[in-house]
């Protein structure tokens, strides 16, 4: 028989290397009680409370990725500005959302996908594509919403804080 929803708590796990949302990550978690995974390649400071853990892999390519992606689930939250993390979070269920505030989701994460690999092949023949805008408040700001909305969605669901 399968575990009840309800006693599913709600994880976040945070691709963490170049994340610059940790603090409002923190933040968000503890205010509802939800625990958090840093996940990175080296180590980063983390607040010492028992309900974050820092997870350090080791290097390579993907390897937070492919920690992240072996771990979440149906009704948790990955944080990552990797398209291809992302997508790998949605297929399993969990809701993923980038630093920037964009969710992304089942009817999204294709066109993103497609987007991403794009850029990286019009790069690889030599095309100059620019880089990503500077992270702004309004990017912090649409994140925490974004956020929000996403716990809010899960708790409705029948997803839940830590015990």
């Amino acid at each position: 028989m399968s575990e009840p929803i309800a006693s599913k708590p709600i994880q976040i796990y945070v691709d963490a290397d170049a994340c610059p949302v940790k603090d409002e990550v923190y933040r968000v978690a503890d205010r509802y009680g939800l625990r958090v995974f840093v996940v990175s390649n080296s180590p980063i400071a983390v607040p010492r409370v028992p309900w974050i853990e820092r997870v350090v892999v080791p290097g390579g390519m993907d390897v937070a990725d492919d920690w992240i992606a072996e771990r979440a689930g149906r009704g948790d939250i990955v944080i990552t500005a990797d398209v291809p993390l992302a997508s790998r979070s949605v297929k399993a269920g969990a809701a993923a959302i980038a630093p920037g505030g964009k969710l992304f989701d089942e009817n999204s994460i294709g066109l993103s996908l497609a987007t991403r690999n794009l850029l990286h092949d019009l790069r690889g023949a030599g095309e100059i594509t620019g880089g990503p805008k500077p992270f702004s408040p309004r990017d912090r700001s649409r994140f925490l919403s974004t956020l929000d909305e996403a716990i809010m969605r899960l708790k409705r669901a029948g997803f839940g804080a830590i015990v």
